[in-house]
């Protein structure tokens, strides 16, 4: 058997000329030099003097080697015989790296250029926020020691008046007092940056603005009251809802009464008319250290800080003082869960009971409602209803408030592919709630339906609650034999940004009937002998809700709490259809915008 061929390259299937011949590799050969290769010159010249035609043909480009080598003309310049004796390698090769470096650098030059320009201006921006008067000093501008007008950076030196407080300048402004968007602003250019943590009244750098009784040789006009040594103002303008609004002056007279400071009330840009036409004078409920002393000058308030002399405050502020550092500061530290929130609402009841108390015309709608709903009750119960004042030992038979918020409010507890709470958890809780609390039992011992006054924005919401109910067992105020009453129902459901487009009648119309709506659903502002709810339903999403654990009082709404915050089952009066307990404490401290 013959034997196989061995296996060859590609290249080597050409016959071999007997003409080539093996010469060993020289510096001057072609096939192979010992430090470098032809240049083209040389090639050229070889192919003049050299009768070597074969040397392009494919045989020989075929038995090349396809990777690079010395003896290739790709192959880097390292050689020196060719170039004579005299050559020196370093020298070129120095001259080559001066060529590249110079290469480099110009090309690279307008990058670095623009790397110091961006420098230079990161280093100007970092002084003009830490200290804008040494940048003013070395650009040439003004020194603002010279000018007191300029306004003050909080990190910056402003001018200092007597007793180290520096000055806030107003100079940008050209009427007083500013507007609550104006004074939101003044705190965000205080509050701006890193802000170094204090107590609630300890400032770092304290800051007022100039007071008029302040100024030598100021003498009070004649027959008029002197300025209040210290004020707290709350500034109504309609941005919130009008439960927020009480809410947050709640804790601002609460704040008046410990700073021994006179609160007052502004109403100069509220949207639901005047605070006259809903509420009493607060100073009546709460005078203060200096009865009857007057407000300071409109541009002597000051929104940010807090321990200005002149402080005012509204909802839009709020974010600055009833966050973390106002909860830190008054709630229970030794106190456990919901214990820990006693504090913010004993002061906040005291607030309601005193200070926020409805006007004479507020008072009437409300003791209309409560007539009207108590002649339903009497008609219907021989027993004792449930009043303020009376023994909480004896049996009540009353009415549940329930409140159903829709509108721009969304639950806290959010269930997927639902916009609202559903209208039958309310159902319910109401349902739950009579019979766990015994309101009422049948003659043969049998659970009857609930009592309910319902208030909601939503008339739809309000019908798909009363379909589950008898309507002799209901009442609001659309079911009123009152017109003054019936009006004061809400037409729609509530949108903030839309109730600021509605004519003034038309807010002032809807505030009184959230007011009637609050007093009958949590006995808010109720004397001695009035009709009180038994319990209230609702969703602590809503402000309402929460003013409303208020108004029913700490005993009324949380029942039997012990030392570790937990509420004995069945004895609460004040029942969450949102979370549902799944979050603890079942109430917190009002939200803030």
């Amino acid at each position: 058997m013959p034997r196989p061929t061995p296996l060859s390259s590609p290249g080597n299937q050409y016959p071999r000329f007997d003409t080539q011949l093996l010469t060993p590799r020289t510096p001057h050969s072609r096939a192979g030099r010992a430090e470098e290769a032809y240049s083209t010159a040389e090639l050229e010249q070889i192919d003049l003097d050299d009768d070597d035609s074969d040397y392009n043909s494919v045989v020989q480009q075929q038995n090349a080697p396809l990777l690079s080598s010395s003896a290739s003309n790709s192959f880097p310049e390292t050689g020196y015989r060719a170039r004579g004796d005299e050559y020196q390698e370093s020298t070129v090769r120095r001259e080559k790296r001066l060529a590249l470096s110079a290469e480099l650098i110009i090309s690279r030059l307008p990058l670095a250029l623009y790397s110091s320009v961006a420098a230079v201006l990161l280093v100007l921006v970092f002084f003009s926020l830490r200290d804008t008067e040494t940048l003013k000093k070395y650009v040439g501008a003004a020194n603002s020691t010279s000018d007191a007008a300029t306004p003050a950076s909080p990190h910056t030196n402003p001018p200092v008046m007597a007793g180290g407080i520096n000055l806030i300048s107003y100079e940008n402004y050209t009427s007083f007092p500013l507007d609550p968007i104006e004074y939101r602003g003044e705190c965000i250019k205080l509050n701006s940056g890193l802000m170094t943590p204090h107590r609630y009244w300890k400032e770092m750098h304290l800051r007022d603005v100039p007071h008029v009784d302040e100024q030598p040789g100021y003498k009070a006009p004649a027959g008029k009251p002197p300025i209040c040594s210290r004020t707290i103002t709350y500034q109504l303008d309609g941005w919130a809802g009008l439960m927020v609004d009480l809410a947050l002056i709640a804790q601002a007279a609460a704040l008046a009464r410990e700073r021994n400071a006179t609160f007052f009330v502004m109403d100069q840009f509220w949207n639901r008319g005047k605070w006259s036409d809903h509420f009493q004078d607060v100073q009546i409920g709460q005078p203060g250290p200096e009865p009857g002393c007057r407000p300071p000058p409109p541009e002597e308030y000051v929104a940010c800080p807090r321990t200005a002399r002149h402080w005012i405050l509204n909802s839009r502020t709020s974010r600055y003082h009833f966050g973390h550092g106002f909860n830190d500061e008054y709630e229970n530290p030794f106190g456990h869960s919901l214990n820990r929130l006693k504090p913010l609402f004993d002061v906040a009841w005291t607030s309601m009971e005193t200070v926020i108390r409805p006007s004479a015309r507020s008072e009437q709608l409300i003791q209309w409602a409560r007539e009207e709903l108590s002649a339903k009750l009497a008609a219907h119960y021989k027993n004792s209803r449930s009043t303020k004042g009376e023994n909480t030992d004896a049996r009540p038979m009353g009415y549940l408030g329930v409140h159903i918020r829709r509108g721009d409010r969304s639950p806290d507890w959010k269930v997927y592919g639902q916009q609202y709470i559903a209208i039958s958890d309310y159902v319910d809780s109401a349902v739950e709630s009579w019979t766990r609390l015994n309101l009422e039992l049948s003659a043969q011992d049998k659970l009857v339906q609930p009592f309910v006054y319902i208030a909601s924005d939503s008339p739809e919401a309000e019908k798909e609650f009363s379909d589950s109910f008898t309507s002799k067992r209901l009442f609001s105020l659309s079911r009123s034999k009152r017109k003054e009453l019936r009006a004061l129902a809400s037409p729609e459901e509530y949108f903030q940004d839309i109730f600021m487009t509605l004519s003034d009648p038309v807010r002032v119309q809807a505030t009184r009937g959230m007011i009637v709506d609050f007093a009958l659903l949590s006995g808010a502002w109720a004397k001695d002998g009035d009709l009180i709810p038994d319990g209230t339903v609702c969703a602590v999403s809503s402000v309402v809700c929460k003013l409303s654990a208020v108004a029913l009082g700490w005993q009324r709404a949380f029942g039997t709490v012990d030392g570790m915050g937990e509420i004995e089952k069945g004895t609460r009066r004040w029942m969450d259809v949102d979370l549902k307990g799944r979050v603890v404490p079942v109430w917190e401290a009002f939200q803030v915008y």
